[in-house]
């Protein structure tokens, strides 16, 4: 047999469950990211549980600040899918924003039905958004990433993933939002560097998740890592819409 059984990555950056449309910027332009998320981030929840995915990649998700009612929304939503979740705020502990409540219960998380053997938190050195959850499932590591939205900030993360990436010995995913508003020539350089191919042959948009312009969420895999299907539903309860890859490790190749 060639392959392992198939898996489903789910990548979504939900914003916190803040939901899109008018009344987020009502009274004033993206005031939705300091009021309670309602009866939205519900939605999130049983679209997610929908999907099955095996994995889940989470970006900008709320662990617990009044928004949520005091709730993790990893923690909430690895529940309804039976999963483990680990997650980390999204800044480091000995920066400011670490210390203002709200900003302070922002981050993201890996949520899994599968074996989870280790997971490290990296702080990347430039930009604001630092966080890179590298987790071992074994057969492969994920590494989720939320990149900077300064182009140079960029830059010098995408070298320093590449590093990690270098480093394994196993199959690779690479998954979040790299905030490419450059498009993909941004993440040229980093591909070629790590031989890590797109699951998005296409070049498919993902946000604005209404009308979207930009490719701003990527699945890049290794070349041992074959896809069976990738799709963007036209899903509208955050301002990027979900990624949804079906895969299955060839066990004839290595990388």
């Amino acid at each position: 047999m060639a392959a392992y059984r198939s898996m489903r990555l789910l990548l979504y950056n939900i914003r916190y469950g803040a939901g899109i449309g008018r009344q987020f910027h009502f009274p004033f332009p993206y005031s939705g990211y300091l009021k309670p998320v309602n009866g939205n981030f519900e939605k999130i929840v049983q679209y997610i549980k929908s999907v099955h995915p095996d994995i889940v990649g989470l970006v900008e998700a709320d662990f617990g600040s009044y928004r949520v009612e005091y709730r993790n929304q990893a923690e909430r939503i690895a529940a309804e899918l039976n999963h483990t979740a680990v997650y980390q705020g999204k800044y480091r502990s000995d920066s400011l924003m670490s210390h203002v409540p709200l900003l302070n219960k922002q981050g993201n998380a890996v949520l899994t039905g599968r074996p989870l053997k280790r997971t490290q938190f990296h702080f990347l050195q430039d930009g604001v958004k630092r966080l890179l959850i590298e987790t071992d499932l074994g057969d492969f590591k994920l590494f989720l990433v939320h990149l900077s939205l300064k182009y140079q900030h960029r830059r010098s993360q995408l070298k320093e993933l590449h590093s990690l990436v270098a480093n394994c010995t196993q199959p690779v995913i690479v998954a979040g939002d790299f905030n490419a508003m450059r498009g993909p020539r941004e993440l040229s350089q980093f591909l070629d560097a790590t031989g890590l191919i797109s699951a998005n042959t296409q070049g498919a948009a993902s946000w604005p998740s209404r009308v979207p312009v930009l490719e701003l969420d990527y699945i890049f895999h290794s070349p041992c890592i074959q896809t069976q299907r990738f799709h963007i539903p036209r899903i509208l309860l955050s301002d990027h819409k979900p990624l949804v890859w079906d895969f299955a490790i060839d066990r004839r190749r290595r990388n």
